[in-house]
């Protein structure tokens, strides 16, 4: 009977080692994952535009929103906030990728289908604004038309329980209105140049 126990005792060292190679692997693969949040040194300094691009920005982001607030009066439409994080990027960066009119106009069209889409065929659920602007997220990545404020427009479609009508007006028309805007006033400046590209 002793000798059972012992053998119960006895620990098999080769699985000691791989409890500790195990263990080693995992925290060598959490510290590789945590210094990744650490970031790197900034290389260039951060730089402020010249006077004149700041004024047309602040022009700019003004026209643009007062036109889109003017349009929604008119026809008793939401206001979207998502149109504030537009002209951050289309008036403050002209030059950014997800500046340009593709960009802008697609990426708030397409989010606001994903979140009509979602809204109609789940509901407002805990987990359905999730939902719609991860699909949005990724329908932008898969046709190049990522555009960061079309994420706020998806939730706004699911949280509102937008209706269909939601993706031409105001989502589509107001998207374009900051486009047009953008190129009459960013060209007033000689050191910008909007579009980069168009397609």
């Amino acid at each position: 009977m002793q000798e059972v126990n012992k053998s119960r005792e006895t620990v098999d060292p080769l699985d000691s080692e791989n409890a500790k190679t195990s263990i080693q692997n995992v925290s060598s693969l959490l510290s590789g994952y945590l210094s990744k949040m650490k970031g790197f040194k900034r290389t260039t300094p951060l730089v402020s535009p010249p006077p004149l691009d700041v004024i047309l920005t602040w022009l700019g982001a003004f026209l643009g929103i007062t036109a889109i607030a003017m349009f929604a009066h008119q026809y008793e439409l939401p206001v979207v906030a998502s149109f504030g994080a537009s002209a951050v990027l289309i008036y403050g960066v002209p030059d950014a990728p997800l500046s340009q009119p593709r960009n802008v106009i697609f990426g708030h069209t397409l989010s606001a289908t994903a979140g009509v889409a979602t809204f109609m065929m789940f509901g407002l659920t805990w987990w359905s604004p999730g939902l719609g602007t991860a699909l949005a997220l990724v329908v932008m990545l898969l046709t190049k038309t990522t555009h960061p404020p079309g994420g706020a427009t998806a939730l706004f479609a699911v949280l509102s329980k937008a209706h269909p009508s939601y993706i031409l007006t105001p989502i589509m028309t107001g998207a374009t209105i900051l486009v047009i805007i953008g190129l009459l006033i960013n060209n007033l400046s000689p050191d910008r140049q909007y579009p980069r590209y168009w397609y």
